[in-house]
């Protein structure tokens, strides 16, 4: 095999394509790279872990914290939430993760159907890659990937061995408009609407969007109070939280008592004035809360590393990322501080859930290599996310969607990065799916079934027929992006055995009208019953 001297991250020019003009256009085409987004109960509260008891306020103001101010975790506990917004139409079924036939992810396509998804006819699923000597139809992480999968291979990159053996996923056939941003894929606020939330944030995102990221949001899922901040870098993460001057100058005790004192001071002055203002016991609380949070702040975050590139478990020799690869100046690195962050602050409980938004995946009409090094770049942030789950001991749900697919002419890419498979020719709506991986730290999450055939058509909601492509009758969610958030909210609400408070919480989805309607479209048992329990 040749070697490649291509620059991938370099932006695509397709001659088939307008000249982008929008931001989502630029995103898709890699002249902008994409950026982050988290959901969350608050901001201050990122940076110290929600799950963990109160920190050691004196013990009357503690209480406080609960009530008027709320800057604790009130609805919080969840299952933390990660969604991957590959912009542009990246490649998901078949070449990464295996979508079959009305039997499942093992009732196999035609080799027409795979040429078409860009595996070549010596490396179909149900036959033996010649070297490693195992079927290329792979289910070592739960869900079936190819064995060769870039997907799979950044995501083992960034694992532990062992870690897999607590993972497993569901795979969502469904089609979705190529080269667009109207697609609504974006499932934050309904996560948040299902209780997901951190301390303090609500939405943070890369982009100046009411999503946050490069797909749009479900219309009914909006909510203004939810719009995201920008989050997409280890200095975003370390601005949120400003401890303020005292812990500089003083110890992180005699910081705290100096804002408690301030807290009580103000209490008394306050009591005893009457300000004339109709409003005077709004005004009164908003002062409280101010001085309580402030003592609540130094309390918790003084001397807390707060940077992802400082936590030993995601930077360093023992950690995810090497110092070389995080601290670099290419689009790994770039990618790699991103993933960082939201996931510092998701898994740790600081915000609920996070979108981690990359651009460049409109990626055909070149050498298969292009897709093959983005896809492995995803995997390794992919990996990541499960891996610092593992690191903390906390369940994870994790999204993956793309806004349309690709499909190959069949034509191999022999260089060494093309790795002997179809060449992505052209955008293909037909050949699209989405996944979900789901990490518990118990246990391999159960699908559902008491057969091997109930349990595969629940690992794959939905499927494809011989040739390849999405059969739009098969689910509600097969040709309806709306119904596919929900559908994925609908599993969020399973994990946590609440399904049945989901028509509910989103009248009008779309789903079906029973219970046994929406159970055939559920891939998991519970993990937990509503609330996890604190992991540390």
């Amino acid at each position: 095999m040749s070697k490649s001297k291509r620059d991938f991250d370099a932006p695509q020019y397709h001659a088939d394509h307008p000249r982008p003009v929008t931001r989502r256009q630029f995103v898709a085409q890699g002249f902008m790279s994409g950026g982050a987004m988290t959901v969350g109960g608050g901001f201050l509260s990122m940076f110290a872990n929600p799950r963990k008891a109160l920190a050691d306020l004196s013990p009357d103001l503690a209480g406080l914290l609960q009530n008027p101010c709320q800057i604790s975790t009130a609805g919080a506990g969840k299952i933390p939430f990660i969604a991957f917004d590959l912009a542009g139409g990246a490649n998901i079924a078949g070449s990464n993760v295996l979508i079959g036939q009305e039997g499942g992810q093992q009732d196999f396509l035609s080799t027409n159907g795979y040429e078409r998804q860009g595996l070549p006819g010596d490396m179909l699923p149900g036959q033996v890659d010649p070297v490693l000597q195992q079927d290329y139809a792979n289910f070592d992480l739960g869900l079936g990937f190819h064995l060769d999968s870039a997907f799979r291979r950044g995501m083992l990159a960034s694992m532990t061995p062992g870690t897999e053996a607590n993972l497993n996923g569901a795979v969502i056939p469904a089609r979705s408009d190529n080269d667009t941003g109207n697609n609504p894929h974006n499932p934050m606020y309904g996560i948040a609407r299902a209780g997901a939330d951190g301390s303090i944030l609500t939405l943070a995102g890369s982009e100046n969007t009411d999503s946050g990221g490069n797909s749009m949001l479900p219309a009914m899922l909006y909510d203004a109070e939810l719009r995201p901040t920008k989050v997409d870098r280890p200095s975003d993460v370390v601005n949120l939280v400003d401890t303020g001057d005292l812990v500089g100058i003083l110890t992180e005790e005699d910081a705290k008592a100096v804002m408690e004192s301030v807290y009580r001071i103000s209490e008394r002055k306050i009591d005893s004035v009457n300000t004339q203002i109709t409003r005077d016991a709004v005004i009164k609380e908003m002062m409280d809360c101010g001085y309580l949070k402030a003592a609540d702040i130094a309390d918790r975050f003084a001397g807390v590393p707060i940077d992802p590139g400082l936590d030993p478990e995601i930077v360093g020799p023992t950690g995810i990322f090497t110092a070389e690869e995080f601290n670099g100046n290419g689009r790994d690195a770039r990618e790699f501080q991103k993933t960082a962050s939201v996931m510092k602050l998701v898994i740790n409980g600081f915000a609920g859930a996070g979108t981690i938004e990359m651009g460049g995946y409109d990626y055909h009409g070149g050498r298969r290599a292009e897709g093959e090094v983005k896809d492995f770049r995803a995997g390794r942030c992919m990996g990541a996310c499960i891996e610092y789950a593992a690191r903390v001991g906390v369940p994870l749900m994790m999204y993956v969607f793309s806004d349309g697919s690709l499909s190959s002419n069949g034509a191999i890419d022999n260089t060494v990065e093309g790795r002997g498979k179809g060449e992505w020719s052209s955008d293909n709506s037909s050949t699209a799916g989405s996944f979900f991986m789901v990490y518990n730290p118990t246990r391999r999450a159960t699908i559902i079934g008491a057969t091997p055939e109930e349990i595969a058509r629940h690992q794959q909601i939905g499927y494809m027929d011989a040739n390849g492509a999405v059969q739009r009758a098969a689910t509600p969610a097969a040709n309806n992006v709306n119904s596919l958030v929900n559908l994925t909210l609908l599993n969020y609400m399973a994990l946590h055995g609440e399904q049945g408070l989901f028509p509910g919480l989103f009248p009008g989805h779309g789903l079906g009208n029973t219970a046994a309607a929406l159970d055939a479209l559920t891939a998991f048992t519970p993990i937990c019953n509503g609330i996890i329990a604190n992991p540390v």
